[in-house]
């Protein structure tokens, strides 16, 4: 192979990805707390370099399966990330994805290996680098996402009651949501499905269960919440 570039100096290119949970009303992010160096014993993103056989959106999905176990889940491109002196180790570009996973499907054996945890978004400690603005970047665009496109249904289970879905809803924006006027929007949604099955573990009397309609959805798709 001819090395055309041969006098241009070669730097890291690496995949930091933000992954999000839903799980009893709070939007969750998964962190590790560092056993290895740079910043040995600091909270961080997951993260991982790309490989030479390997495309940015595959090591992407290859780093969040290492993590969670997980594959054919829902992620996006946050931006790519190259200050200078981002990284103290060496020279790295990083591009960043956030993810959306449902928080009762993960391999919790290896979070656990990977020495992860779940934290509240809000409640975010301070990160390594500039994977706090990664952070950011990612919740503001995941919220502008979520208002035009059933992107939040990746983080519920398949059946979910309307109160979860609307303390998703509230989650994500970070603000209450009038539940008159959020039960009437949902009721146009025809790919909402209301099932017959009851969840009784919030009371006696339980509440209806529902159901995301991906193929009624495509049909037509329009979305706003």
């Amino acid at each position: 192979m001819i090395n055309y570039y041969s006098q241009e100096k070669q730097f890291y290119v690496a995949v930091d990805c933000i992954i999000f949970g839903f799980n009893q009303g709070e939007l969750s992010l998964l962190l590790l707390k560092r056993n290895f160096e740079p910043a040995l014993g600091e909270w961080s993103l997951m993260g991982g370099f790309v490989k030479e056989n390997e495309s940015v959106d595959d090591a992407a999905k290859r780093v969040l399966n290492q993590l969670t176990g997980l594959e054919d889940v829902y992620m996006d491109q946050v931006g790519i990330f190259g200050e200078i002196n981002r990284d103290p180790g060496e020279r790295v570009v990083s591009a960043a994805y956030y993810a959306l996973i449902n928080i009762n499907e993960y391999d919790q054996e290896l979070v656990q290996k990977h020495n992860a945890y779940w934290v509240n978004v809000n409640e975010v400690p301070p990160l390594v680098f500039d994977h706090q603005l990664m952070v950011e970047k990612a919740r503001s665009l995941m919220q502008h996402k979520a208002s035009t496109e059933p992107i939040g249904f990746n983080l519920l289970p398949k059946l979910f009651t309307l109160t979860q879905l609307q303390s998703l809803f509230e989650a994500i924006y970070g603000d209450t949501i009038d539940k008159r006027n959020f039960r009437k929007r949902v009721a146009e949604m025809d790919y909402i499905e209301k099932t017959d099955q009851i969840d009784k573990s919030g009371s006696k009397r339980g509440a209806y269960l529902y159901k995301f309609n991906s193929k009624i959805y495509k049909k037509d798709p329009k979305f706003k919440l």
